[in-house]
């Protein structure tokens, strides 16, 4: 699975023991700083965006 992760800190203690874990299990992760992250919930579907541009599909967040 291609899975996201929000956090504001990359390197603080839970975030890595999600990642790890998850890379344990053969996932593909990307930590996103909710600094930077945005949802668009007007068309329906939500949208996801990343630095202003529009992430590629992720199986969850």
């Amino acid at each position: 699975m291609k899975l996201g992760i929000l956090s504001c800190s990359p390197k603080c203690y839970s975030t890595r023991r999600l990642r790890e874990a998850a890379e344990h299990r053969g996932h593909k992760i990307k930590v996103l700083n909710t600094l930077r992250f945005a949802i668009d919930l007007e068309q329906g579907e939500p949208d996801l965006f990343f630095r202003q541009k529009q992430l590629s599909h992720y199986d969850a967040v």
